[in-house]
């Protein structure tokens, strides 16, 4: 009887142990592919935040567009501008919407390349793509923060917040959900809304 209950409680030690020995593996495998995952879509959002923006659209003096730079720190962001000049074919004066000069007494202006320069997004997107707050795991998005938009991925949520991590700077930060939006490219004069991840938190 001793012996019996011995192999018994023997199997269900031996049960235990594989059973938390699988809930690790499935721990591990799990956070191995959402590195993996993250290590995927950085190097896409890499490559987005480094390309020329299309120069199909010509812009005329007034227009709202967006500047998406290319100064090192700041790469990944983009900054609601109107075009008050052109210079040429290849060239754009601009006056920023939220940067200002140095001493903050005036927007500031400068000139900048076309290639930097894109239409502003529409921003009905949540109402013709998803729900309001309606944002997925590993989905694209850019983040008011810092008088721009830029440009990461979602992590991550806590309660209302998301997590999002910003490859071109190497951030992870909290944020609320209406300093959001998803990300869109202007391609062949049009907008064009990117794959989205159907996983959930």
């Amino acid at each position: 009887m001793a012996t019996l209950q011995l192999v018994s409680h023997s199997i269900e030690s031996i049960s235990s142990t594989v059973a938390m020995a699988s809930t690790k593996e499935k721990s591990k495998n799990s956070e191995e592919r959402h590195k993996s995952r993250i290590d995927m879509i950085s190097k896409s959002i890499k490559a987005i935040a480094i390309k020329k923006q299309q120069t199909t659209k010509i812009f005329r003096k007034g227009d709202e567009v967006e500047v998406a730079s290319q100064v090192d720190g700041f790469v990944g962001s983009y900054y609601n501008a109107t075009v008050v000049t052109s210079f040429g074919a290849y060239h754009y004066g601009v006056k920023y919407t939220t940067l200002l000069t140095n001493d903050e007494a005036s927007p500031l202006e400068e000139i900048v390349s076309v290639s930097e320069v894109r239409p502003v997004p529409p921003d009905h997107q949540t109402e013709t793509m998803l729900l309001k707050n309606d944002f997925r795991l590993y989905d694209m998005v850019d983040v008011f923060a810092n008088d721009g938009w830029w440009l990461g991925l979602i992590t991550g949520k806590i309660g209302q917040n998301y997590y999002v991590y910003f490859p071109t700077t190497g951030d992870h930060i909290e944020y609320p959900s209406d300093v959001l939006r998803f990300h869109q490219e202007w391609s062949h004069g049009e907008w064009i809304n990117l794959p989205r991840t159907r996983e959930d938190f």
